[in-house]
């Protein structure tokens, strides 16, 4: 059950993806989360707030996987990167409108706060990375140092382009199955080319 606040975020969410956060107003998004529109003065203050609330709503999300992930015991090095590309693959599909936002963010925004918050998302994904791949390389199970900045624009670049050039790739392929089927299919194919594209990049071999 997601609360109201949620609800007018979620709301939010689509209409700045669609629209983005000029093109949207305050009434669309009232309508949208079927609210009054004093309800986001009431939540949120303004609309400035309200998006500065949604991206710190999602960044934080995301922060939890990557810290149980990290900690874990039952699984080598390789294993936790395997699981960080299941994960972040699952967030970029699932919620693609929060992924679009914040690619057009990166390009355009001029507010500190959001500029913050995605500096230290990609700060956090790049010290993750490092931590494993430094015990990794101690511990033998990789072979090879890559620039650890290369390697996190390797999986997030790779995976924010496949995922935007979807609609095309799937009309070349002249593909004509269920959308949420050559999702499925799509994703995985994704999951496990970046996957394979680590390997070799950081000297992984199976048999180790």
């Amino acid at each position: 059950m997601i609360s109201k606040e949620e609800n007018i975020l979620f709301a939010a969410e689509k209409l700045f993806a669609e629209k983005g956060f000029e093109g949207t107003s305050t009434r669309e998004i009232a309508k949208a989360a079927q609210v009054n529109i004093s309800m986001i003065s009431y939540y949120f203050g303004s609309k400035e707030k309200l998006y500065e609330k949604l991206v710190e709503y999602r960044m934080n999300e995301g922060q939890f996987f990557s810290k149980d992930i990290l900690e874990r015991t039952d699984i080598n090095e390789w294993e936790k990167i395997e699981k960080i590309v299941e994960q972040f693959t699952g967030r970029v599909r699932n919620h693609k409108c929060f992924y679009r936002i914040m690619q057009r963010e990166q390009l355009y925004t001029e507010n500190p706060q959001i500029v913050e918050f995605l500096k230290q998302t990609k700060m956090g994904f790049i010290t993750m990375y490092s931590r494993v791949l430094e015990s990794g390389l101690k511990k033998g199970i990789f072979t090879k140092n890559p620039p650890i900045y290369l390697l996190h624009a390797t999986v997030s670049g790779t995976l924010f382009y496949a995922s935007n050039a979807k609609e095309m790739y799937k009309e070349f392929l002249h593909n004509t199955e269920e959308e949420e089927t050559f999702d499925e299919k799509y994703y995985t194919e994704l999951k496990n080319h970046i996957k394979y594209l680590l390997k070799d990049l950081l000297g992984y071999e199976e048999n180790k």
